[in-house]
């Protein structure tokens, strides 16, 4: 059983990520079980070029990112356990016992988090009747997103970055994915107001 599975390798899953790997030494973070469904195979970053984004080298990769992003999250914090090569098809359940069904396994989890894309159409069942069009993306692109409050779908599930209906821009998907793990670290930590920061000399 994990406490929280993330739904997608790109730039907002694998932010939401390296937030709560970074929170490990926090007292109600340290013992939760974390995982990444990284399958990215239609992520839009792979024929991204960034020249825009903050703290990111101008020519940088968008396929680079999200092999060096994997690589990142891996060397610093193991613990979060990385499934790859997998496609998420279904979920079902509620708050504290989610079933997440994919191509090749099944998993359960306590609480789930989605940031794969905006593409129509959306592939996942289970969550048919949260599905609206994008509101923040040209109609002729026929994007969709998730209806939520602040990330929250209903209970127990999050989305975050151009599925939560914010613009694709990688520093807004980016924003949107360290959100959604600092409200969810919130959760954890008896609603009490929680950021994950390093400093030096600390």
């Amino acid at each position: 059983m994990f406490d929280v599975l993330i739904i997608g390798g790109g730039v907002s899953g694998v932010s939401c990520a390296l937030i709560f790997g970074s929170a490990k030494q926090k007292p109600f973070a340290t013992d939760r079980k974390i995982g990444i469904i990284s399958h990215q195979k239609a992520s839009s970053l792979q024929n991204a070029v960034f020249n825009n984004a903050y703290g990111i080298a101008p020519g940088k990769l968008g396929s680079e990112l999200l092999d060096e992003s994997l690589e990142h999250l891996q060397k610093l914090y193991p613990h979060v356990e990385q499934i790859g090569g997998e496609k998420v098809l279904k979920i079902e359940g509620e708050i504290g016992n989610f079933t997440i069904t994919t191509n090749k396994n099944t998993y359960k989890t306590k609480l789930v988090a989605i940031g794969i894309g905006a593409s129509n159409p959306f592939l996942i069942e289970g969550l048919e009747e949260f599905v609206i069009p994008h509101k923040k993306a040209a109609p002729e692109k026929n994007r969709l997103q998730l209806k939520n409050d602040d990330h929250l779908v209903k209970e127990g599930v999050y989305v975050m970055g151009t599925l939560a209906g914010h613009r694709s821009q990688l520093t807004i998907a980016a924003g949107s994915g360290a959100s959604v793990a600092t409200d969810i670290l919130t959760l954890w930590n008896d609603g009490k107001p929680v950021q994950v920061h390093d400093a030096l000399g600390k």
